[in-house]
Protein backbone atom coordinates (compact mmCIF):
# COMPACT_ATOMS: atom_id res chain seq x y z
CA UNK A 1 0.00 0.00 0.00
CA UNK A 2 3.10 2.49 0.61
CA UNK A 3 4.36 1.54 -2.50
CA UNK A 4 1.39 2.46 -4.56
CA UNK A 5 1.01 5.60 -2.72
CA UNK A 6 4.40 6.73 -2.99
CA UNK A 7 4.48 5.68 -6.97
CA UNK A 8 1.07 7.79 -7.01
CA UNK A 9 2.82 10.96 -5.72
CA UNK A 10 5.51 10.48 -8.13
CA UNK A 11 3.71 10.04 -10.78
CA UNK A 12 1.57 13.49 -9.85
CA UNK A 13 4.72 15.33 -9.26
CA UNK A 14 5.75 14.17 -12.46
CA UNK A 15 2.65 15.39 -14.39
CA UNK A 16 2.42 18.30 -12.31
CA UNK A 17 5.87 19.98 -11.79
CA UNK A 18 5.45 23.34 -13.66
CA UNK A 19 2.33 23.97 -11.90
CA UNK A 20 4.17 23.11 -8.39
CA UNK A 21 7.05 24.70 -9.38
CA UNK A 22 5.11 27.72 -10.54
CA UNK A 23 2.85 27.91 -6.91
CA UNK A 24 6.23 27.44 -5.13
CA UNK A 25 8.12 30.73 -6.60
CA UNK A 26 4.53 32.16 -6.20
CA UNK A 27 4.52 31.83 -2.56
CA UNK A 28 8.21 32.96 -2.46
CA UNK A 29 7.54 36.15 -4.42
CA UNK A 30 4.50 36.97 -2.32
CA UNK A 31 5.32 35.69 0.96
CA UNK A 32 9.04 35.88 1.55
CA UNK A 33 10.08 38.56 3.80
CA UNK A 34 12.93 40.88 2.21
CA UNK A 35 15.39 43.25 4.72
CA UNK A 36 13.43 46.28 3.30
CA UNK A 37 10.36 48.22 4.24
CA UNK A 38 8.36 50.62 1.90
CA UNK A 39 7.11 53.51 2.47
CA UNK A 40 3.46 54.92 0.25
CA UNK A 41 0.77 57.29 -0.19
CA UNK A 42 -0.98 56.65 3.09
CA UNK A 43 -4.83 57.82 4.41
CA UNK A 44 -7.09 60.09 6.84
CA UNK A 45 -8.39 58.15 9.97
CA UNK A 46 -11.67 59.79 11.21
CA UNK A 47 -10.84 60.56 14.96
CA UNK A 48 -14.62 60.29 16.36
CA UNK A 49 -14.48 56.46 14.93
CA UNK A 50 -11.81 55.90 17.67
CA UNK A 51 -12.30 58.38 20.80
CA UNK A 52 -15.60 59.36 22.40
CA UNK A 53 -16.44 62.13 24.36
CA UNK A 54 -19.47 60.97 26.90
CA UNK A 55 -22.08 63.81 26.64
CA UNK A 56 -19.58 65.67 24.18
CA UNK A 57 -21.39 68.22 21.31
CA UNK A 58 -21.36 66.76 18.11
CA UNK A 59 -19.34 68.33 14.77
CA UNK A 60 -20.68 69.05 11.33
CA UNK A 61 -17.55 68.33 10.06
CA UNK A 62 -14.41 65.91 10.68
CA UNK A 63 -11.07 66.10 12.27
CA UNK A 64 -8.57 63.04 10.64
CA UNK A 65 -5.33 61.62 11.63
CA UNK A 66 -3.24 61.16 8.03
CA UNK A 67 -0.95 58.19 8.71
CA UNK A 68 2.04 56.58 6.24
CA UNK A 69 1.42 53.19 4.75
CA UNK A 70 4.46 51.26 5.49
CA UNK A 71 4.63 47.35 5.55
CA UNK A 72 7.65 44.44 5.09
CA UNK A 73 8.87 44.14 1.19
CA UNK A 74 8.48 40.84 -0.19
CA UNK A 75 9.58 40.84 -3.78
CA UNK A 76 6.70 41.51 -5.73
CA UNK A 77 6.21 45.03 -4.02
CA UNK A 78 9.91 45.53 -4.12
CA UNK A 79 9.60 45.28 -7.88
CA UNK A 80 6.75 47.47 -8.15
CA UNK A 81 8.54 49.78 -5.58
CA UNK A 82 11.23 50.32 -7.99
CA UNK A 83 8.76 51.80 -10.78
CA UNK A 84 6.23 53.22 -8.55
CA UNK A 85 6.62 57.53 -8.48
CA UNK A 86 5.53 57.37 -4.93
CA UNK A 87 6.26 54.28 -3.48
CA UNK A 88 9.86 54.47 -1.33
CA UNK A 89 12.28 51.42 -0.41
CA UNK A 90 13.68 51.60 2.94
CA UNK A 91 16.08 49.61 4.53
CA UNK A 92 15.82 47.15 7.25
CA UNK A 93 18.25 49.64 9.57
CA UNK A 94 16.12 52.71 8.91
CA UNK A 95 13.05 51.11 10.37
CA UNK A 96 14.92 48.57 13.08
CA UNK A 97 17.50 49.82 14.98
CA UNK A 98 20.43 47.19 15.41
CA UNK A 99 19.92 46.42 18.61
CA UNK A 100 16.38 45.97 18.83
CA UNK A 101 13.83 43.45 16.97
CA UNK A 102 10.03 44.74 14.77
CA UNK A 103 8.71 43.45 18.30
CA UNK A 104 10.34 46.37 19.74
CA UNK A 105 9.50 48.81 17.11
CA UNK A 106 6.03 47.57 17.71
CA UNK A 107 5.87 48.12 21.44
CA UNK A 108 7.54 51.57 21.60
CA UNK A 109 5.36 52.82 18.96
CA UNK A 110 2.29 51.68 20.53
CA UNK A 111 3.12 53.18 23.80
CA UNK A 112 3.96 56.49 21.93
CA UNK A 113 0.56 56.43 20.76
CA UNK A 114 -1.31 56.39 23.56
CA UNK A 115 1.27 58.47 25.62
CA UNK A 116 0.49 60.94 22.57
CA UNK A 117 -3.68 60.28 23.38
CA UNK A 118 -2.85 60.86 26.86
CA UNK A 119 -1.01 64.36 26.39
CA UNK A 120 -3.81 65.42 23.59
CA UNK A 121 -6.74 64.35 26.63
CA UNK A 122 -5.37 66.43 28.87
CA UNK A 123 -4.16 69.38 27.08
CA UNK A 124 -7.83 69.63 25.49
CA UNK A 125 -10.24 68.88 28.70
CA UNK A 126 -7.66 71.98 30.37
CA UNK A 127 -8.01 74.12 27.61
CA UNK A 128 -11.93 73.62 27.74
CA UNK A 129 -11.49 74.38 31.30
CA UNK A 130 -12.88 70.79 32.33
CA UNK A 131 -12.10 68.46 34.92
CA UNK A 132 -8.87 66.34 34.39
CA UNK A 133 -6.28 64.74 36.93
CA UNK A 134 -3.52 62.70 36.19
CA UNK A 135 -4.27 59.97 39.29
CA UNK A 136 -1.41 57.89 38.52
CA UNK A 137 2.09 57.17 36.07
CA UNK A 138 4.21 54.63 35.23
CA UNK A 139 7.35 54.85 32.89
CA UNK A 140 8.86 52.34 30.83
CA UNK A 141 11.90 51.89 28.72
CA UNK A 142 10.97 51.74 24.92
CA UNK A 143 14.45 51.57 23.72
CA UNK A 144 17.54 51.00 24.58
CA UNK A 145 20.96 52.43 22.80
CA UNK A 146 23.24 49.99 20.96
CA UNK A 147 26.47 51.54 23.00
CA UNK A 148 24.73 52.29 26.44
CA UNK A 149 26.23 49.96 29.42
CA UNK A 150 22.98 49.03 30.79
CA UNK A 151 20.80 45.44 32.09
CA UNK A 152 17.53 47.64 30.97
CA UNK A 153 15.53 46.04 28.36
CA UNK A 154 12.30 47.06 26.56
CA UNK A 155 9.08 46.96 28.27
CA UNK A 156 10.81 47.22 31.57
CA UNK A 157 8.78 49.26 33.99
CA UNK A 158 11.03 52.19 35.88
CA UNK A 159 10.03 51.45 40.13
CA UNK A 160 13.03 53.23 41.68
CA UNK A 161 16.86 54.19 41.13
CA UNK A 162 18.91 53.97 44.36
CA UNK A 163 15.94 53.81 46.60
CA UNK A 164 14.39 56.61 45.42
CA UNK A 165 10.84 55.97 43.60
CA UNK A 166 10.71 57.38 40.17
CA UNK A 167 7.85 57.90 38.10
CA UNK A 168 8.42 60.59 35.12
CA UNK A 169 11.21 61.21 32.50
CA UNK A 170 11.88 64.38 34.33
CA UNK A 171 12.79 62.93 37.85
CA UNK A 172 14.75 60.11 36.43
CA UNK A 173 16.84 62.96 34.46
CA UNK A 174 17.02 65.16 37.40
CA UNK A 175 18.37 61.40 39.19
CA UNK A 176 21.04 61.51 36.38
CA UNK A 177 22.21 65.11 36.19
CA UNK A 178 22.31 65.32 39.54
CA UNK A 179 25.04 62.32 40.20
CA UNK A 180 28.60 61.34 38.60
CA UNK A 181 29.47 60.42 35.46
CA UNK A 182 30.62 56.41 35.17
CA UNK A 183 28.13 55.85 38.27
CA UNK A 184 26.59 52.33 38.33
CA UNK A 185 22.85 52.62 39.38
CA UNK A 186 20.93 50.37 40.60
CA UNK A 187 17.46 50.25 38.63
CA UNK A 188 14.88 48.29 40.38
CA UNK A 189 11.83 47.97 37.90
CA UNK A 190 9.39 45.33 37.09
CA UNK A 191 9.43 43.00 34.31
CA UNK A 192 7.18 39.51 33.70
CA UNK A 193 5.23 40.75 36.88
CA UNK A 194 8.29 40.35 38.64
CA UNK A 195 10.34 43.26 40.57
CA UNK A 196 14.30 42.90 39.70
CA UNK A 197 17.14 45.12 40.21
CA UNK A 198 19.15 45.87 36.66
CA UNK A 199 22.56 48.55 36.75
CA UNK A 200 22.60 51.10 33.88
CA UNK A 201 25.96 53.19 34.41
CA UNK A 202 25.87 56.89 33.22
CA UNK A 203 27.85 58.12 30.50
CA UNK A 204 28.13 61.72 29.44
CA UNK A 205 27.48 62.68 25.86
CA UNK A 206 27.52 66.22 24.51
CA UNK A 207 27.71 68.33 27.96
CA UNK A 208 24.62 65.86 29.51
CA UNK A 209 24.41 62.73 31.81
CA UNK A 210 22.29 59.81 30.52
CA UNK A 211 21.90 56.17 30.24
CA UNK A 212 21.19 55.23 26.87
CA UNK A 213 17.46 54.76 26.65
CA UNK A 214 14.12 56.41 25.74
CA UNK A 215 11.47 56.32 27.92
CA UNK A 216 7.39 56.87 27.82
CA UNK A 217 5.31 57.97 29.97
CA UNK A 218 1.72 56.49 30.86
CA UNK A 219 -0.97 58.34 32.41
CA UNK A 220 -3.91 57.58 34.43
CA UNK A 221 -6.52 60.56 34.17
CA UNK A 222 -9.67 61.18 35.82
CA UNK A 223 -11.74 62.84 33.43
CA UNK A 224 -15.39 64.68 33.13
CA UNK A 225 -17.11 64.45 30.92
CA UNK A 226 -15.82 60.59 30.33
CA UNK A 227 -13.90 59.73 27.28
CA UNK A 228 -13.22 56.17 25.77
CA UNK A 229 -10.78 55.40 23.20
CA UNK A 230 -9.63 52.48 21.26
CA UNK A 231 -7.12 52.13 18.77
CA UNK A 232 -6.96 49.17 16.69
CA UNK A 233 -3.63 46.99 17.38
CA UNK A 234 -1.80 48.18 13.83
CA UNK A 235 -2.44 51.52 14.52
CA UNK A 236 1.17 53.24 16.49
CA UNK A 237 2.60 56.33 16.64
CA UNK A 238 2.30 59.45 17.98
CA UNK A 239 1.96 61.68 14.83
CA UNK A 240 -1.51 62.24 15.68
CA UNK A 241 -1.03 63.67 19.07
CA UNK A 242 -1.98 67.83 17.50
CA UNK A 243 -5.38 66.42 15.34
CA UNK A 244 -6.67 64.15 18.84
CA UNK A 245 -6.32 67.50 20.82
CA UNK A 246 -8.46 69.45 18.27
CA UNK A 247 -11.32 66.82 17.98
CA UNK A 248 -11.24 66.51 21.40
CA UNK A 249 -11.52 70.04 22.39
CA UNK A 250 -13.93 70.77 19.78
CA UNK A 251 -16.26 67.77 21.50
CA UNK A 252 -15.73 69.50 24.70
CA UNK A 253 -17.18 72.87 23.59
CA UNK A 254 -20.08 74.23 22.30
CA UNK A 255 -18.63 76.37 19.67
CA UNK A 256 -17.91 73.73 16.14
CA UNK A 257 -14.75 74.44 14.84
CA UNK A 258 -14.49 71.89 11.68
CA UNK A 259 -17.47 74.11 9.87
CA UNK A 260 -19.07 70.76 8.03
CA UNK A 261 -15.53 70.81 6.76
CA UNK A 262 -12.76 67.80 6.55
CA UNK A 263 -9.82 68.72 8.39
CA UNK A 264 -6.56 66.60 8.00
CA UNK A 265 -3.30 66.99 9.74
CA UNK A 266 -0.30 65.35 11.57
CA UNK A 267 2.07 66.74 14.50
CA UNK A 268 3.04 65.35 17.65
CA UNK A 269 1.66 67.19 21.14
CA UNK A 270 3.11 67.39 24.30
CA UNK A 271 1.38 68.54 27.55
CA UNK A 272 2.17 72.20 27.08
CA UNK A 273 0.74 72.61 23.69
CA UNK A 274 3.93 72.39 21.50
CA UNK A 275 3.64 70.50 18.29
CA UNK A 276 6.45 68.61 17.36
CA UNK A 277 7.80 67.64 13.90
CA UNK A 278 7.07 63.72 12.58
CA UNK A 279 8.26 61.70 9.76
CA UNK A 280 6.78 60.46 6.58
CA UNK A 281 5.12 64.36 5.27
CA UNK A 282 4.80 64.07 1.51
CA UNK A 283 2.96 60.51 1.69
CA UNK A 284 0.44 62.10 4.76
CA UNK A 285 -0.10 64.98 2.28
CA UNK A 286 -0.96 62.45 -0.51
CA UNK A 287 -3.14 60.70 1.58
CA UNK A 288 -5.33 63.79 2.70
CA UNK A 289 -5.75 64.73 -0.93
CA UNK A 290 -6.65 61.69 -1.86
CA UNK A 291 -9.29 61.78 0.21
CA UNK A 292 -10.56 65.08 -0.58
CA UNK A 293 -9.49 67.28 2.92
CA UNK A 294 -10.05 70.47 2.59
CA UNK A 295 -7.58 71.83 5.49
CA UNK A 296 -4.02 70.32 6.33
CA UNK A 297 -2.10 71.01 9.70
CA UNK A 298 1.73 69.98 9.59
CA UNK A 299 4.40 71.18 12.00
CA UNK A 300 6.22 74.36 11.24
CA UNK A 301 9.89 74.06 9.88
CA UNK A 302 11.33 71.38 8.05
CA UNK A 303 7.59 69.36 8.23
CA UNK A 304 5.99 72.40 6.23
CA UNK A 305 8.70 73.23 4.00
CA UNK A 306 8.64 69.56 2.64
CA UNK A 307 5.02 69.71 2.34
CA UNK A 308 4.89 72.92 0.36
CA UNK A 309 7.32 71.91 -2.06
CA UNK A 310 5.12 68.78 -2.62
CA UNK A 311 2.13 70.93 -2.85
CA UNK A 312 3.57 72.66 -6.02
CA UNK A 313 4.79 69.84 -7.12
CA UNK A 314 2.08 67.84 -7.86
CA UNK A 315 -0.24 70.84 -7.85
CA UNK A 316 -2.84 69.89 -5.15
CA UNK A 317 -6.07 71.01 -4.33
CA UNK A 318 -5.38 71.40 -0.18
CA UNK A 319 -5.16 74.99 2.23
CA UNK A 320 -1.88 74.19 3.63
CA UNK A 321 -1.35 75.72 7.36
CA UNK A 322 1.86 75.47 9.79
CA UNK A 323 1.45 75.34 13.04
CA UNK A 324 4.32 75.49 16.50
CA UNK A 325 1.70 75.11 18.58
CA UNK A 326 -2.43 73.91 19.65
CA UNK A 327 -3.50 77.94 20.09
CA UNK A 328 -2.19 78.68 17.02
CA UNK A 329 -4.27 75.55 15.64
CA UNK A 330 -7.07 76.56 16.93
CA UNK A 331 -6.96 80.58 16.38
CA UNK A 332 -6.48 79.82 12.25
CA UNK A 333 -9.62 77.40 12.75
CA UNK A 334 -11.60 80.12 14.64
CA UNK A 335 -10.24 82.96 11.82
CA UNK A 336 -11.05 79.72 9.10
CA UNK A 337 -14.60 79.33 9.04
CA UNK A 338 -14.32 76.41 6.66
CA UNK A 339 -12.17 78.54 3.75
CA UNK A 340 -14.25 81.42 4.20
CA UNK A 341 -10.77 83.94 5.48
Amino acid sequence: MVTKLYVKMKTFIKENCLSLFIILLAFVVFNFPLPYYIDATGGTLDISSKITVHQGYDSKGSFHLAYVTEFHANLATLIMAWFHPNWDILKMEEVVYENETEEDVYFRDRMMLKEGTQSAILLAYQKASKHVEVVNQKLYVVFVDVDADTELKVGDEIVSVNGKMISSKAELDDFIQAASSFDSLSVMVRRDDKEIVRKATIREEDGRKLIGIMLSEQLELDMDPELTFSFAESETGPSGGLMLALSIYNSLIFEDLSYGKKIVGTGTIDMNGHVGSIGGVKYKLAGAVKKKADLFFVPNGENYDEAMKEKEKHHYDIELVGVDTFDEALAYLRGWQGGKK
